[in-house]
């Protein structure tokens, strides 16, 4: 049985169209399709042919469910000889990612379906960002014992609220978030109906995307974030200046509640807490140090710290344990190490980010 590539390439008119076409795992990026992507959109920035680029995935899934951590997994438990593969795939979509929010020609991505981790890295970073009615989009990694990569954490520090609340809010729950959310966020920055993205890359062959994205976008909705009780109490309680400091502050919400059903806000902070806390803790004392530390830098910078943090982590056993819980063995049931934030040491976490010229990854 021949096998399609799992990138598409093709050039109509003056656009370059890129499909990612792995279907059977959701679109999820291994280091042939970055490599691809790389290479295509090193050649195409220098084509005055192409005009033009949009991204797009194959399927009914969605543009891509991430990385392919079931690869990063497999090495993670049987290489004795550090993480080459991991770290080559990292590198490489981080490259990418930089080229994304650096190109010279617009780069138009559908964030239909599933967006998140990887998909955000190869969407969010560029020029248009289109979400539809069907859009899950996210960084899931605290799930799986990982940190927010590929430039997430540059950009959920540039989201609204006071220090950046509704990015630090997205970042340590993982939620998936639906367009209007994206939007708020600025993961996105405009909307239309899944149904017209055919006829959208059709016209995108003819005339730029300035000039026809009036006729398609449709407005997002309002975001759950951004509505005013939820808006509130996100700012009240994520603008906390440490993590201890948020989750004390759910409790107290929380507390006192005898009827948490006609409270919305005990409630909401009932669940909120409960989702922290199943997630990996080192993850969450990481992944809220990244975002802070992101406010105000480049990409770059961003990037430079994810590589660091997640290379560290490879060590880490969280990381293969998030990755069996959730997808190999899928029994939703990790065992984190250390089990709680109390136990997760503050020294611990501001070692993970001191420079290692083994990680440098840019000149």
């Amino acid at each position: 049985m021949t096998q399609s590539p799992e990138v598409l390439v093709e050039v109509r008119g003056h656009l370059g169209i890129l499909t990612l076409n792995r279907t059977r795992a959701a679109n999820a990026l291994n280091v042939g399709m970055v490599e691809t992507l790389l290479s295509t959109l090193q050649s195409w920035r220098d084509d005055d042919t192409v005009a033009q680029v949009v991204l797009r995935g194959a399927g009914e899934r969605g543009l891509c469910a991430g990385g392919d951590i079931v690869g990063i997994y497999r090495e993670l438990t049987s290489s004795t000889q550090g993480h080459p593969e991991t770290e080559h795939f990292w590198r490489t979509e981080y490259e990418l990612n930089v080229l994304i929010d650096e190109y010279p020609k617009p780069y138009i991505a559908l964030m239909d379906g599933l967006t998140l981790g990887g998909g955000i890295g190869i969407s969010a970073h560029g020029s248009h960002r289109l979400v539809t009615e069907r859009t899950r989009a996210g960084m899931p990694e605290t799930t799986i014992g990982f940190i927010p990569d590929v430039g997430g954490p540059h950009l959920l520090a540039q989201a609204p609220g006071e220090r950046a609340a509704h990015g630090v809010y997205a970042a340590l729950t993982g939620q998936h978030l639906g367009p209007a959310e994206a939007v708020h966020l600025g993961l996105a920055n405009a909307a239309m109906d899944s149904s017209r993205l055919d006829e959208l890359v059709d016209a995108l062959t003819r005339d730029s995307i300035d000039d026809v994205i009036p006729a398609f976008q449709t407005e997002a909705g309002e975001s759950l974030f951004a509505a005013e009780a939820d808006g509130a109490r996100i700012d009240r309680v994520f603008a906390q200046d440490t993590l201890e400091h948020i989750l004390d502050s759910l409790e107290s919400l929380s507390a006192g509640a005898e009827n948490a059903d006609k409270d919305s806000d005990a409630r909401w902070a009932h669940e909120t807490r409960t989702t922290l806390e199943a997630k990996s803790p080192s993850s969450l004392a990481l992944t809220f140090e990244l975002v802070r530390r992101a406010d105000g830098g480049s990409l770059k910078d961003s990037l430079q710290r994810e590589l660091t943090v997640g290379m560290r982590r490879c060590d880490h056993p969280d990381f293969a344990e998030g990755i069996r819980a959730q997808v190999i063995d899928k029994d939703r049931n990790p065992s984190w190490t250390p089990a709680s934030l109390a136990e997760v040491d503050a020294e611990w976490v501001q070692a993970q980010f001191e420079p290692d010229e083994r990680y440098r990854l840019f000149a």
